[in-house]
């Protein structure tokens, strides 16, 4: 059989390193590339087509979360294994929703991280114990699930939020993204009009708590 090919996306270079060297423990593993944010791990998946990208959720300038939705659409055959620190049922729905495979706490050890490739390869779903009764709670409650504010962005909208919450000002935001101040200004206008947030601090508390930054 052909080796599972790993690219690994992290921007913290001690648990990059520390995850390497778990998955070139594992037998029929290959770790093709590392790379420190979404933008790259995005330019990587559709170089390299990995089989599975494991994806930390907050990264700077292009979070895990939004690098998972466009790797999702323009690499399908690649999964996305979601990384995080926290067992946090809103970090966890955010990342099924942006397409992620599956979800893992980065204290996971060697027997874990196989099952969790395993499982993914095979087509299925694998959720880090202490975050699966989430999804038996979800099905247990009544009504429709509550969506996601984040889902009322655009793309583009999405990635000014969380330059915004990085604390970027608009100039630094259109000189990142390659845009003009005045559309950087109409998207933030927009984006705080659909999440009905119209200062700074509750679109930065918004952002943590949906993964798009880390507190602190």
């Amino acid at each position: 059989m052909s080796k599972v090919r790993v690219l690994l996306a992290e921007d913290h270079t001690l648990v990059r390193l520390g995850f390497r060297a778990l998955l070139e423990k594992l037998e029929g593993v290959e770790v093709i590339g590392e790379v420190s944010n979404g933008r790259d791990a995005l330019r990587m998946s559709k170089e390299a087509e990995p089989d599975v990208v494991f994806m930390d959720i907050a990264m700077p300038g292009l979070n895990g979360l939004e690098a998972t939705r466009r790797i999702r659409d323009e690499c399908p055959r690649t999964k996305v294994l979601m990384l995080s620190m926290y067992t946090n049922e809103e970090y966890l729905q955010e990342a099924l929703r942006a397409g992620a495979a599956g979800y893992l706490l980065k204290e996971a050890d060697r027997a874990e991280l196989e099952l969790a490739i395993r499982t993914i390869c095979r087509g299925e779903r694998y959720l880090t114990p202490a975050v699966a009764k989430f999804t038996l709670d979800a099905y247990s409650r009544q009504g429709e699930p509550n969506t996601s504010p984040l889902q009322r962005l655009t793309g583009r909208q999405r990635e000014i939020l969380q330059l915004i919450a990085e604390g970027c000002s608009t100039k630094q935001i259109a000189q990142r993204l390659d845009l003009s101040v005045k559309t950087v200004e109409t998207h933030r206008t927009q984006l705080m009009d659909r999440l009905e947030i119209h200062d700074i601090p509750g679109l930065v508390r918004l952002a943590i708590r949906t993964g798009l930054v880390q507190a602190g």
